[in-house]
Protein backbone atom coordinates (compact mmCIF):
# COMPACT_ATOMS: atom_id res chain seq x y z
CA UNK A 1 0.00 0.00 0.00
CA UNK A 2 0.94 3.44 -0.98
CA UNK A 3 1.97 6.15 1.65
CA UNK A 4 0.43 9.31 0.78
CA UNK A 5 1.73 12.48 1.70
CA UNK A 6 -0.83 15.59 2.66
CA UNK A 7 -1.49 17.99 -0.46
CA UNK A 8 -0.40 21.53 0.66
CA UNK A 9 -1.87 23.21 -2.11
CA UNK A 10 -3.86 26.13 -1.15
CA UNK A 11 -0.60 26.72 1.22
CA UNK A 12 1.44 26.57 -1.81
CA UNK A 13 -1.31 28.25 -3.85
CA UNK A 14 -1.19 31.27 -0.86
CA UNK A 15 2.72 31.44 -1.01
CA UNK A 16 2.86 32.26 -4.91
CA UNK A 17 -0.08 34.57 -4.65
CA UNK A 18 1.43 36.53 -1.48
CA UNK A 19 5.57 36.23 -2.11
CA UNK A 20 8.07 36.50 -5.01
CA UNK A 21 8.24 32.50 -4.70
CA UNK A 22 7.41 30.25 -7.63
CA UNK A 23 5.35 26.98 -7.31
CA UNK A 24 8.14 24.52 -6.85
CA UNK A 25 10.31 27.02 -4.68
CA UNK A 26 6.93 27.63 -2.27
CA UNK A 27 6.40 23.54 -1.87
CA UNK A 28 10.17 23.10 -1.09
CA UNK A 29 9.89 26.26 1.93
CA UNK A 30 6.91 23.81 3.14
CA UNK A 31 8.75 20.55 3.05
CA UNK A 32 12.02 22.20 5.06
CA UNK A 33 9.87 24.07 7.17
CA UNK A 34 7.73 20.70 8.12
CA UNK A 35 11.02 18.91 8.32
CA UNK A 36 11.92 21.43 10.86
CA UNK A 37 9.10 21.22 12.94
CA UNK A 38 8.78 17.38 12.78
CA UNK A 39 12.26 17.39 14.61
CA UNK A 40 12.47 15.52 17.80
CA UNK A 41 13.84 17.19 21.09
CA UNK A 42 16.78 15.11 20.56
CA UNK A 43 17.28 15.68 17.28
CA UNK A 44 17.52 19.21 17.82
CA UNK A 45 19.78 19.31 20.92
CA UNK A 46 22.27 17.29 19.16
CA UNK A 47 21.77 19.59 15.90
CA UNK A 48 22.00 22.97 17.92
CA UNK A 49 25.29 21.30 20.13
CA UNK A 50 26.74 21.23 16.94
CA UNK A 51 26.14 24.42 14.99
CA UNK A 52 27.03 26.07 18.49
CA UNK A 53 30.43 23.95 18.72
CA UNK A 54 31.33 24.97 14.76
CA UNK A 55 30.30 28.55 16.40
CA UNK A 56 33.76 27.93 18.79
CA UNK A 57 31.81 27.76 21.71
CA UNK A 58 32.46 25.69 24.50
CA UNK A 59 30.07 23.16 26.29
CA UNK A 60 29.18 25.30 29.32
CA UNK A 61 27.91 28.29 26.79
CA UNK A 62 26.19 25.64 24.70
CA UNK A 63 24.29 23.83 27.00
CA UNK A 64 23.03 27.08 28.45
CA UNK A 65 22.09 28.56 25.38
CA UNK A 66 20.17 25.28 24.05
CA UNK A 67 18.13 24.77 27.61
CA UNK A 68 16.74 28.23 26.99
CA UNK A 69 15.95 28.38 23.43
CA UNK A 70 13.71 24.86 24.19
CA UNK A 71 10.66 26.46 25.57
CA UNK A 72 10.41 28.35 22.32
CA UNK A 73 10.12 25.79 20.34
CA UNK A 74 6.76 25.07 18.49
CA UNK A 75 6.28 22.40 20.80
CA UNK A 76 8.24 23.22 23.50
CA UNK A 77 9.17 19.87 25.61
CA UNK A 78 9.64 19.27 29.03
CA UNK A 79 12.21 21.55 30.76
CA UNK A 80 15.75 19.46 30.59
CA UNK A 81 18.05 19.67 32.89
CA UNK A 82 22.02 20.78 31.66
CA UNK A 83 22.68 16.80 32.79
CA UNK A 84 20.04 15.94 30.71
CA UNK A 85 21.38 18.48 27.97
CA UNK A 86 24.91 16.31 28.02
CA UNK A 87 23.39 12.89 27.84
CA UNK A 88 21.22 13.60 24.89
CA UNK A 89 24.52 14.21 22.98
CA UNK A 90 27.09 12.30 24.23
CA UNK A 91 24.41 9.48 25.51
Amino acid sequence: MLERRPSHDDLIDHLVRSTTLQRGEAARVILDVLAYFDETTDEFVRRRHRELQSGGLVNAEIFERIAAELPHRAVAPPELSLRQLRRIVYG
